[in-house]
């Protein structure tokens, strides 16, 4: 294969991977819109829409895969081959948690309308967001961009937690809408992960782009930290005893 032909196969592998990101990002607003008006034919179109990006993911690998195995490329290529596996994964995820809010959806719908003190649309917004923004990172080539998710995700994080604690309370003090609390719990639970699933393609268009590997990147500095506040103080910084006082009488 000539340089020519392999860059176009390279061109070609990120014009699928974009139909793919298309794909799971509009997998997941459908998901979120179904939740809004609990509307059961979006939730039709986000099952039939999962088919499409399974598929996709397998055809995608393999390309990629080929690729690496017939041209065995070096440096910015090796890595880009190597992130678009691991995004397209990411991005099949992404379609499994909007086919999975789908499915909570119709159970939500199935038990009647209630009213949780869960701001869910709030936290499904941010979420594609961070999606919205990793995928645009990929497109331009932009490591700055990427790294703004990055930042994103604390917040989505303190979201889920919060609503964690806020349906718990629900379902122990308002048992007869347990039900409806748990849905939207696992609701939460799918965004967050999507939002973690940006995150990861955001760190690995870092990796393409700068060569540099931001995984665990809060782990990493947490460690850090926690080293640093552990480790003793260094010899010279140990206070010195003060001298013993002369116990020498006074010369007259």
């Amino acid at each position: 294969m000539t340089r020519i032909r392999f860059q176009q196969s390279l061109e070609d592998l990120k014009e699928n991977l974009l139909v793919m990101a298309g794909l799971a990002e509009q997998a997941i607003q459908r998901a979120i819109e179904a939740y809004r008006t609990r509307d059961l034919s979006i939730c039709d179109l986000v099952s039939r829409r999962e088919i499409a990006i399974n598929r996709m993911e397998r055809d995608i690998d393999q390309a990629a895969l080929d690729l690496l195995a017939m041209e065995q490329p070096m440096a910015i290529d090796l890595r880009f081959i190597l992130s678009v596996i691991k995004i397209n994964a990411d991005l099949e995820r992404v379609g499994d948690a909007a086919k999975s809010i789908s499915d909570r959806v119709r159970h939500m719908e199935r038990l009647g309308a209630v009213e949780l003190p869960v701001d869910i649309p709030r936290m499904a917004t941010m979420s594609a967001d961070m999606v919205r923004r990793s995928l645009q990172a990929f497109i331009e080539g932009d490591a700055e961009l990427a790294r703004t998710v990055l930042t994103m995700d604390d917040a989505v994080d303190q979201m889920n937690r919060s609503s964690y604690k806020t349906l718990t309370k629900v379902m122990e003090e308002s048992s007869h809408l347990a039900p409806q609390a748990l849905n939207a719990l696992m609701i939460s639970r799918s965004l967050e992960r999507v939002a973690d699933h940006a995150t990861n393609i955001a760190e690995d268009v870092i990796f393409w782009i700068q060569g540099d590997d931001v995984r665990h990147h809060k782990s990493v500095a947490k460690g850090a930290a926690d080293g640093a506040a552990a480790s003793p103080a260094p010899p010279d910084a140990t206070p010195t005893d003060p001298a013993p006082a002369s116990t020498a009488p006074a010369q007259s």
